[in-house]
C-alpha cells in the first residue's frame, strides 16, 4: 500500500491525506451517536492532547525541516522559519478578528469578529475551520516537498504530519458536535457541523501541494513517454523510494526535477541501492521556472 502511494503524483497524495484528516474528524464528531453525553473535563483533556500533538507536529514536520533547508541554501537557518511563522499568526489574527466565530461553551453573547445575526451552531463551526485551513495547506506543502526532492522533507515527513493532524482532529469535532448536543441539537445535526468543520481541509491541501515546485512536476507523464518507447525493459523508480523490487530488471529510470547540480542529492540517495549491472538512466525535467536560461 505504502509503495502505491509515493509513488502517486503529490497533488493527488495531498488530497488523499486532507480526506484522511477530515475523515478522523468526522469520526470524532460521531461520538454523539456513541455517547449520550461528554464531560467538560474529558473534552478538555482532548483538547490538551490536540494541542500537544500540534506543538509536535508543527515543530518536527515544518519548522526543523524549514531551518534545515534554509541553512543548506546559505540563509540564516532561523530567518526564513521566523518570518513564516510571524506571518502566518498575524494573517490568522486578522482572519480572527473579521470573521464571525464563537469559541467552545462561550455564550452567544462573547461571539467574535464583525457582528452577526448567524447561529451559534455556524459561529462554533467558523471557529475550528478558522485554523483547519493552514493546516490543510501544511499537509499539502509537506507533500508537494517531498516530491520536489528538497533536503530536510521527505514522504515520511509528510505522513506523519498528516497522521499528526488527523489524530488532533478526532478531539475537534468532539469540540464541535458535543456542545451543539448538549444545547439540543438532534445527533444528525450535530455531527454534521462536527465534520463541517474540517471539510476545507482537503481542498486546502491541493491548494499548498500546487504551490510547490514538486505539486507541478511533469515527470510523470515524461517518464511514461519515455517507458512506451524503451527499447528494452525499463523501471521507473522516483527518487524517494526506499527499496526496489528483487525482480531482474536491465535498466531503470530515474525521473529527476531540474538540472544535474539541483537533483544531485536524490540522485545520491537513490544510487547505493542500484545493483552494478543496471543501466541506470537519469531523466532531467524541467518547469518554464526552472529550465536554465540560454
Amino acid at each position: 500500500m505504502r509503495d502505491w502511494f509515493v509513488v502517486q503524483h503529490p497533488v493527488l497524495q495531498a488530497l488523499m491525506a486532507g480526506t484522511f484528516t477530515w475523515g478522523l474528524t468526522a469520526l470524532g464528531a460521531a461520538v454523539v451517536f456513541a455517547a449520550r453525553k461528554v464531560s467538560r473535563r474529558a473534552l478538555d483533556s482532548a483538547l490538551g492532547f490536540t494541542a500537544g500533538v500540534m506543538v509536535a507536529a508543527s515543530f518536527w514536520s515544518l519548522l526543523a525541516p524549514a531551518i534545515e533547508l534554509a541553512g543548506q541554501m546559505g540563509m540564516i537557518k532561523w530567518l526564513p522559519a521566523v518570518v513564516g511563522f510571524v506571518g502566518g499568526a498575524a494573517s490568522l489574527r486578522v482572519v480572527d478578528r473579521l470573521l464571525p466565530h464563537i469559541h467552545i461553551f462561550a455564550p452567544l453573547s462573547e461571539a467574535e469578529g464583525v457582528p452577526t445575526q448567524w447561529r451559534r451552531s455556524i459561529l462554533l463551526v467558523l471557529a475550528i475551520t478558522l485554523h483547519n485551513i493552514p493546516e490543510g495547506l501544511a499537509v499539502g506543502v509537506a507533500f508537494g516537498a517531498a516530491a520536489a526532492g528538497l533536503e530536510g522533507a521527505g514522504m515520511g515527513a509528510a505522513i506523519a504530519l498528516a497522521l499528526g493532524i488527523g489524530l488532533q482532529n478526532f478531539p475537534e469535532g468532539m469540540a464541535v458536535a458535543v456542545p451543539l448536543r448538549n444545547e439540543g441539537l438532534t445527533r444528525y445535526k450535530s455531527f454534521f457541523y462536527g465534520q463541517l468543520s474540517a471539510v476545507v481541509e482537503p481542498v486546502a491541501a491541493v491548494v499548498g501541494a500546487r504551490a510547490t515546485p514538486g505539486g507541478r512536476r511533469p515527470a510523470g507523464r515524461t517518464a511514461l513517454r519515455v517507458v512506451e518507447h524503451a527499447s528494452k525493459p525499463t523501471v521507473v523508480a522516483p527518487p524517494d523510494v526506499v527499496g526496489i523490487s528483487s525482480r531482474p530488471f536491465r535498466r531503470l529510470l530515474l525521473p529527476l526535477e531540474g538540472s544535474e547540480e539541483s537533483s544531485r542529492p536524490g540522485l545520491e540517495r537513490f544510487c547505493p541501492i542500484v545493483a552494478a549491472d543496471v543501466e541506470l538512466i537519469v531523466l532531467h525535467v524541467f518547469t518554464p521556472e526552472t529550465a536554465p536560461r540560454v
